[in-house]
């Protein structure tokens, strides 16, 4: 994993990943041309197209893991994170899961170390 600027990172197989403040995990991007997104290649403001839809869980606690660990059966929620990104901000669409569907928030910063 490389840095591309300061909100993505350069993953094998032709994916860029950048940080999702809704749902606070990282999302990829096949942007070789293999998967129908087109990236405008500016890791700084960058611009992917179409929508990027994630679904899947929301990852357990340790809580739940505890109680799991303990016998008992945890159904995990939900996850659906779709949203737009252009110009290095992020447009969350009303199907989202998470706190900040429907808003229009900055892209952050990759930081820290990859």
């Amino acid at each position: 994993m490389s840095a591309l600027g300061s909100k993505l990172r350069r993953l094998e197989g032709g994916k860029v990943a950048f940080k999702c403040p809704g749902c606070n995990q990282v999302h990829h991007v096949t942007v070789d041309g293999s998967r129908g997104w087109t990236f405008n290649g500016d890791g700084d403001n960058p611009t992917f197209s179409p929508s990027v839809l994630v679904n899947g869980t929301v990852p357990i606690s340790d809580e739940q893991h505890a109680r799991i660990m303990a016998g008992e059966k945890i159904t995990p929620a939900p996850l659906v994170c779709h949203s737009f990104v252009t110009d290095g901000r992020i447009q969350f669409l009303n199907d989202c899961t998470h706190a900040l569907a429907g808003q229009n928030v900055e892209l952050p910063d990759w930081g820290g170390k990859t």
